[in-house]
């Protein structure tokens, strides 16, 4: 393959200009729903579309839906057909009202969730615990990369400089593709998200987004929506975004989703008492988390999780004030009012959210994590 071949390979794009003209023509009456689901990897999201004689209001509207669960890597081609149940309905930046993005869970042939349906034993655990009003706010990290794999915007025959002027900075010389943050940010706002911020994060071409403060279930729905509208946006651009927890080896910072927590009782005065003891019982589990939070029992975050760049060594429990290299951080400002939220700085940025937000509450209030544990696990076998 010649060198003007293979650039052109990694230049692949159409002309959205064209698209505008198709994407004016009125739908007659016509709405599509796309509906968007995890895969086999339990990071990769999926979509197809369908095409509805009516705006539907809430998911229970909409059909169930199958696809070809041995092309995402969740059937055998044999038996290939999963379900697709709609669970959560949102905007959809795209195409525009009145057409939907339809979140779903995956079902087996017999009924049964998919493995990587970790929302359905979600959905059961915080419904137990709906009085105490968990609420949740997640930091999505991320990694832009050109379609070579190199980071966006390094030099393709080396490194920028270190690490230091680039988080949270402005200029051409400290960040790169705030383009794609911007496109991401109103999308997100569009399809109706709780997006709360966005930042430049520490290692150049690495971002991070804020989705929440959500209740219970929500916050799995919301992440995984945003993350599908991130991959979205991308690829309009020509870029992708990666989750790896540690996407460039070396003296560079690793991608995690730090993942905020509180319950009533926290934020309530005097809620710190609340928040040591949730702590005390999370210093109980730690590894029992570790391989909860990312999709590979533990192996991802163990090449985050080192003890450097922010981080917690990956088999150490440690909580602190406004500590960045500690387990549990609690904000200083919650320190000082007494009351409340911390954050569980431990998930990866390939994490599931809807496995992190239940493990959460099944250690710091359910009393049975371990029988609910083995019950989600009879559910996804």
């Amino acid at each position: 393959m010649s060198s003007s071949s293979s650039a052109s390979t990694y230049s692949a794009a159409t002309n959205k200009g064209v698209l505008h003209r198709y994407m004016q023509l009125p739908q007659r009456n016509k709405v599509q729903c796309m509906y968007i689901w995890i895969d086999g990897s339990g990071e990769g999201v999926r979509c197809k579309s369908r095409t509805m004689d009516f705006e539907p209001k809430s998911p229970e509207e909409l059909p169930v839906w199958n696809y070809d669960g041995s092309s995402t890597g969740q059937a055998e081609g044999s038996n290939s057909d999963m379900y697709l149940h709609p669970v959560a309905l949102f905007e959809d930046p795209f195409r525009l009202s009145p057409n939907k993005l339809v979140l779903c869970e995956t079902y087996k042939y017999d009924r049964r969730p998919a493995e990587t349906n970790f929302r359905q034993s979600c959905k059961k655990s915080m419904d137990k615990v709906k009085h105490d009003i968990p609420w949740f706010g997640m930091e999505q990290e991320y990694t832009l990369l050109s379609q070579d794999g190199h980071p966006f915007g390094w030099p393709k025959m080396g490194y920028p400089g270190p690490q230091g002027p680039y988080y949270c900075a402005v200029g051409a010389n400290k960040v790169y593709g705030r383009d794609i943050l911007e496109a991401h940010y109103r999308a997100c706002i569009y399809a109706g998200l709780e997006i709360s911020g966005t930042n430049a994060e520490v290692m150049p071409a690495q971002w991070e987004f804020q989705i929440g403060p959500c209740e219970g279930i929500a916050m799995g729905d919301q992440l995984w929506i945003a993350r599908f509208l991130l991959h979205r946006v991308c690829e309009d651009f020509g870029v992708i975004a990666s989750l790896d927890p540690k996407p460039i080896p070396g003296d560079w910072n690793g991608a995690g989703c730090h993942t905020n927590y509180s319950t009533l009782a926290m934020r309530e005065d005097n809620g710190i008492r609340y928040i040591e003891d949730a702590i005390e019982k999370l210093s109980k589990r730690h590894m029992q988390h570790i391989k909860l939070y990312d999709p590979n029992d533990g192996e991802d975050n163990a090449r985050r999780l080192t003890g450097f760049h922010e981080t917690s060594h990956i088999t150490d429990f440690s909580a602190g004030i406004a500590n960045r290299g500690a387990s549990i951080r609690i904000p200083r400002q919650v320190g000082e009012d007494k009351k409340g939220y911390f954050e569980d700085r431990r998930p990866s940025s390939n994490c599931d959210p809807y496995r992190v937000t239940e493990a959460l509450v099944r250690t710091t209030i359910l009393d049975n994590w371990e029988e609910e544990a083995a019950v989600a696990d009879e559910d996804n076998c």
